[in-house]
C-alpha cells in the first residue's frame, strides 16, 4: 500500500496486513510528521475545508480579505496536521544548574534522529543521548509527566519534564474566508519577485511555514545591532530603512522583503526598520528560511539575484561617497564649522544635507554662498535654519552649472554666520525666558 506524507509529500510503500481496521499511526522518517493511515476502503471522516484550489484550470481570485492576512491564517494551514498530543513529546526544563547552553523555561523535542531546540541555540549531544534513551525506555507515547529528569551533565546541569500538551480542539473553519483561501494567497506571493518562477506546490510549503502581524505608523519592526531572527514579506504598507544616526537610507513596500542579510551571515541586524504606513507584514523563522532555501533552488536563486542587487547598490552609494571628496555626519562636524571650511578654502560646489525630516541643498561659489534650500525656504532664511541642526550626512561635491557660477550672492558669507548664531543665541533666550519667568537680561 503506497501512502503520502501529508506535510512533507514524501512517499512510502506500508504492508497492509499490519494496518488494523481502525488504522494506525505512521511517522514520517523523513520530516517527523506524524499522521494516521487506514487500510483501502476504510475512509475515516474528514474535518478538513474544502479543497482551496476550485475547479482544475479555475485561477484565484484575490480576495480584498487576502491583504489583511488575519491572525488565523497560519491555524488554517496547520489544521492538515495532527494535534501537538499526536506529534514530537516537548520537553521542558524547569531548573538550570550552570548550563552553558538553554535555560529555565527553554523547550525542545527529539524525534527519530531530528532534535528541535530553542530558537539560536545549538543543539547539545548530551541532552539528546539522555533524551533518546527515555523515549527508547517508556516509549514516545508513555512518558510520565510528573517526574523530572537530570541531564548527565558537562559544566553545568539541568532538570527537565515532559511538556503535557494542551487538550486540542477540533479545527474550526474561520469565518468569512472564502473557499480558495489558500489558493489566493499562493496567487498573491506568486506575483512577488523573490517567487518568481517557483512552482505552485513550492509556493504552498513555504506559506504553510508563514506568520504574519500587522503595524501601525511608526512601529519599529527591527532594531540594528539586535540578532536576526526571521526573514520579513512586505505585504501592504511601507516601510524606511533608518541607518545608526536616523538618517533614511531607503524605502520597501509590496513585494519587498528584509532581515536576509543578518540570517545569512549571521551577523545582528544591520539597520533599524521603521513603519511609515500601516503594513501587513509576513514573516518566517531563521530555522524554516535556511530549511526552504536549501530544499527549493528556485527560492536559492532568487535570494542570490537579491544579494547580488543590494551588493551592487551599497558599492554604488560607497564610490558616490568617495568620488565626493568629502563627507561625514554633523555630529562630528556641526554646521557652522562645516560651512566655514568651506568658505576658508574658498569651495565651489554643491552641499548635500541628510536631515531627518528632508534634505538640504547649498551651493558655494570660492566659498561664498550663493543657493541655500531647505523645506519651504530659501537663502538667508534656510541658512539659518541649517545652522541649528545637530544631526545628519553631509556631501560635497565639486562644481556648479554655468547658470550657478553666474548667480549673486545671497549675501556677505561672514556677516551671515554671525547672523546666524546670534539668532540662535537669542533663540535660546527666549526658550528660558518661557520656562523660568523671571530671568533676567
Amino acid at each position: 500500500m503506497k501512502i503520502t506524507c501529508e506535510k512533507c509529500r514524501s512517499a512510502f510503500k506500508v504492508d497492509e496486513s499490519r494496518i488494523k481496521k481502525e488504522g494506525a499511526k505512521f511517522r514520517c522518517s523523513k520530516c517527523g510528521h506524524a499522521f494516521a493511515i487506514r487500510p483501502k476502503g476504510e475512509a475515516a471522516p474528514s474535518t478538513d475545508p474544502p479543497a482551496a484550489n476550485g475547479a482544475d484550470g479555475d485561477k484565484p481570485s484575490i480576495s480584498p480579505e487576502l491583504l489583511e492576512l488575519n491572525k488565523d491564517l497560519h491555524s488554517q494551514m496547520e489544521r492538515k496536521t495532527l494535534p501537538a498530543a499526536e506529534g514530537p513529546p516537548v520537553f521542558r526544563i524547569i531548573k538550570n544548574d550552570n548550563c552553558p547552553l538553554y535555560e529555565t523555561g527553554d523547550e525542545f523535542q527529539l524525534s527519530g534522529k531530528i532534535f528541535r531546540v530553542p530558537v539560536n541555540k545549538a543543539p547539545c549531544l548530551i541532552l539528546a543521548r539522555d533524551v533518546l534513551k527515555l523515549l527508547q525506555t517508556q516509549g514516545e507515547t508513555n512518558i510520565d509527566p510528573n517526574p523530572a529528569y537530570k541531564c548527565s551533565g558537562c559544566t553545568g546541569r539541568i532538570l527537565f519534564k515532559y511538556k503535557q500538551p494542551a487538550k486540542a480542539e477540533a479545527p474550526r473553519a474561520p469565518e468569512g474566508k472564502p473557499d480558495n483561501y489558500m489558493g489566493a494567497v499562493v496567487s498573491l506571493l506568486s506575483s512577488f519577485s523573490i517567487f518568481k518562477g517557483l512552482q505552485e506546490d513550492e509556493i504552498r510549503d513555504i506559506v504553510s511555514l508563514l506568520r504574519h502581524n500587522n503595524f501601525q505608523e511608526d512601529d519599529v519592526i527591527l532594531r540594528k545591532g539586535e540578532p536576526g531572527r526571521n526573514l520579513f514579506i512586505i505585504v501592504t504598507g511601507k516601510v524606511e530603512v533608518v541607518s545608526e544616526d536616523g538618517m533614511s537610507i531607503a524605502f520597501m513596500g509590496s513585494g519587498d522583503v528584509f532581515g536576509e542579510m543578518s540570517l545569512l551571515s549571521g551577523d545582528p541586524v544591520g539597520a533599524t526598520i521603521n513603519v511609515v504606513e500601516p503594513s501587513t507584514v509576513l514573516f518566517i523563522g531563521a530555522k524554516d528560511f535556511k530549511k526552504v532555501l536549501n530544499e527549493i533552488p528556485g527560492l536559492q536563486l532568487n535570494f542570490t539575484r537579491l544579494l547580488a542587487r543590494r551588493m551592487a547598490e551599497i558599492n554604488l552609494a560607497r564610490s558616490e561617497e568617495f568620488a565626493s571628496g568629502m563627507t561625514g555626519k554633523l555630529s562630528e562636524m556641526p554646521p557652522a564649522e562645516l560651512f566655514q571650511t568651506l568658505n576658508v578654502n574658498q569651495k565651489t560646489g554643491v552641499l548635500t544635507l541628510k536631515l531627518p525630516r528632508e534634505s538640504a541643498y547649498l551651493s558655494f561659489r570660492e566659498g561664498e554662498l550663493i543657493s541655500a534650500r531647505y523645506r519651504n525656504k530659501e537663502g538667508q532664511e534656510a541658512f539659518f535654519e541649517l545652522l541649528k541642526m545637530k544631526e545628519g550626512r553631509f556631501k560635497f561635491i565639486p562644481g556648479l552649472s554655468p547658470e550657478e557660477m553666474e548667480a549673486p550672492e545671497v549675501g556677505d558669507f561672514m556677516h551671515l554666520l554671525m547672523e546666524g548664531l546670534r539668532k540662535i543665541d537669542e533663540d535660546d533666550k527666549n526658550f528660558l525666558r518661557t520656562m523660568i519667568p523671571n530671568l533676567t537680561q
